[in-house]
């Protein structure tokens, strides 16, 4: 019953070790790869224990995505003010 939330925890503590290293690329490859094991995760977690756990996972993918997460925002932002 708490594999997904024990997941969502080890993802992060994934997060924070891969942005220790250092990267050419500014870590997008790598946020790339924390996005495609992440939704999954986070739609696991919406299936199992509910709405509120779900947005909790959210805010945690959001906080440690953060550069992702803005420039989905600013991307979505533009599209509705033309």
């Amino acid at each position: 019953m708490n594999d997904p939330i024990i997941l969502i925890g080890l993802w992060v503590v994934l997060a924070f070790v891969m942005a220790a290293f250092p990267s050419n690329d500014n870590h997008w490859r790598r946020a790339y790869v924390l996005i495609a094991v992440g939704v999954p995760l986070l739609i696991w977690i919406f299936w199992q224990h509910g709405v509120w756990f779900g947005l909790l996972g959210l805010i945690a993918g959001c906080s440690v995505l953060r550069w992702p997460v803005y420039f989905v925002w600013r991307w979505i932002k533009q599209r509705i003010t033309r």
